[in-house]
């Protein structure tokens, strides 16, 4: 019978051929090494384990496992830009894991079934002031209630959610959604006050009672560059538009709308202005499509709705509703430099998107706060600025700017609010080393394409704000979550058990693992090279394993 009819493949012998029977030298541990999609999700969530009670089909119990890191999975699911799949092992097999539609689908569900968070808050707990309600001060007053402590967040704006809200177009994050994950927090005992601006924070902390601060105020302020113009018609800039927007208002943009920029906001910018009636949306950017900042599937997405998009250009001067635009080129460092040559748009309205910053005035009437060049607020590894009970994450500090890093910022500042309310010191956990795809031994193969999310028809997007992506059913969850490979954590397979020669191997039940007998193990390592997720290590003789003497 020929090799390939078996599903196991052949053991390396000229590798271990030495140092084994009698003469061990070395011998196989378990170990729970970190997956690379954990490694790279900026709210810290435990992808692999989540997903391993999804695919049992413990739904519920996936949920809460998610929650323990991050308070938002339907809001995450939809805006998240998913770098735990970009750093998936499953990428050099066939496709990623769909990992961002398993987190929707759970998100969505819990929704639908009403779950509600499972946690014990320790006592003793101290009050908190947070001061913005987007995704950073939700997380961290989602994170303090679950350690004991009493929060009250206050919004300048008319809703909790800061830039979800104002900055997301509902095609991408529907408002039900979004309103309902964000109501949890407040079911959970958090106050949040809006239209509540803030300009004295050791007023309002002493005035409240509060034992410290969390500052989460997000980039609201459009950078303003300057551009010669002569009773230009109407100009407003990205964020204030994206506002306008949500609040209903009736701007009449006029037959052609030019969006300035190349990020996400401008793409998002021209595609709700295409929404809005306008005939012709285009972006003008002064670079090309390779150093865009906007993600690729935003200006795929843009470019199907009819969104034209002109690299290479500047603005140079506007007069009433035409624009003149210089055509730009490429040096040998790849930064562009104007050529002379020069276009004229028509253009009814212009919207700028040249970026954000954020609002930090009120921080420096407090002493000991201090400021990079670029106005982000000085924080420690703690994520205290230099006012001692004052801590700042989101987009105020030095860092790139999501919604999941914003998450993530918030949890991380909750641990450490927490460990300073309390007198105590935070020590994040040590992380295990990262398995690479070259650490895996995946001596099977399938055929499990991932599955794709519907969509609406470019035709059909331009009609309204209705959500372009769709959701997973459960059998599609289901099996998306079953094509994770379980990187560096053993997920009892039987690969170990069934391949050793000696019966060293021991089985202690469902959920609970292996164990090895090293009084019959002659350190051959055919577990090691069975394992198809490196949930084993060969280690030298006298390296003893937590869990195995």
């Amino acid at each position: 019978m020929s090799s390939n009819k078996y599903m196991t493949g052949s053991l390396d012998l000229t590798k271990h051929d030495t140092g084994t029977g009698a003469h061990r030298s070395r011998k196989p541990v378990y170990m729970d090494f970190l997956p690379p999609c954990n490694h790279a999700c900026p709210a810290g969530e435990d992808i692999q384990a989540w997903l391993a009670l999804a695919q049992a089909g413990e739904y519920e119990a996936a949920w809460q496992k998610l929650l323990e890191n991050n308070p938002f999975p339907a809001i995450h699911g939809r805006v998240c830009y998913h770098p735990c799949e970009t750093a998936c092992n499953r990428n050099y097999t066939d496709d990623t894991v769909s990992i961002h539609a398993v987190e929707r689908f759970l998100g969505d569900l819990a929704m639908e079934k009403g779950w509600k968070p499972e946690f014990t808050a320790p006592p003793g707990g101290k009050r908190v002031l947070i001061i913005g309600a987007g995704p950073s001060g939700l997380s961290a007053a989602y994170h303090l209630i679950r350690l004991g402590h009493e929060v009250e967040i206050r919004e300048a704006g008319p809703f909790a959610g800061g830039m979800i809200h104002f900055g997301i177009p509902a095609y991408r994050m529907p408002r039900k959604e979004l309103n309902q994950e964000i109501q949890r927090v407040v079911d959970m005992g958090a106050k949040i006050v809006l239209d509540c601006r803030v300009d004295d924070i050791e007023a309002a902390k002493a005035e409240g009672g509060f034992d410290a601060v969390f500052v989460a105020v997000g980039a609201h302020l459009s950078k303003n560059i300057e551009i010669p113009s002569r009773d230009a018609r109407k100009m407003m800039d990205a964020v204030s538009f994206l506002k306008s927007v949500e609040h209903g208002e009736d701007l009449q943009l006029g037959r052609r709308v030019a969006v300035y920029g190349g990020g996400n906001t401008a793409m998002d910018a021209a595609r709700t202005a295409k929404r809005l009636g306008a005939e012709e949306a285009v972006i003008i950017y002064r670079r090309d499509r390779a150093s865009m900042p906007a993600h690729d599937f935003e200006a795929d997405e843009a470019i199907e709705e009819g969104v034209k998009i002109n690299w290479l250009r500047t603005i140079k001067e506007i007069d009433c509703t035409t624009m003149t635009v210089e055509v730009m080129e490429l040096d040998e460092n790849g930064r562009p430099q104007p050529t002379g040559k020069t276009e004229t748009l028509e253009t009814d309205a212009l919207i700028m998107a040249v970026g954000q910053d954020t609002d930090t005035g009120f921080l420096k009437k407090v002493e000991g706060i201090e400021f990079n060049w670029d106005g982000t607020v000085v924080v420690g590894p703690n994520m205290m600025t230099g006012a001692d009970g004052v801590f700042a994450g989101g987009d105020m500090v030095p860092s790139e700017r999501s919604v999941t890093i914003a998450t993530g910022h918030g949890k991380k500042a909750a641990r450490y609010i927490n460990a300073w309310l309390r007198g105590d010191i935070y020590e994040p956990a040590a992380k295990h080393p990262i398995v690479e795809h070259d650490k895996l031994q995946l001596w099977y193969s399938t055929e499990a394409s991932k599955r794709s999310q519907g969509e609406l028809s470019p035709e059909d997007r331009l009609g309204g704000f209705q959500e372009i992506l769709q959701g997973y059913s459960e059998k599609e969850a289901l099996f998306e979550a079953k094509r994770c490979l379980s990187c560096g954590n053993c997920f009892e397979c039987d690969g170990c058990y069934g391949s050793c020669p000696e019966d060293a191997i021991i089985k202690l039940g469902k959920g609970k693992r292996y164990e090895y007998d090293y009084d019959k193990c002659t350190g051959c390592a055919s577990c090691f090279e069975q394992c198809p997720c490196h949930a084993i290590e060969m280690v030298k003789e006298d390296v003893v394993s937590a869990g195995q003497e």
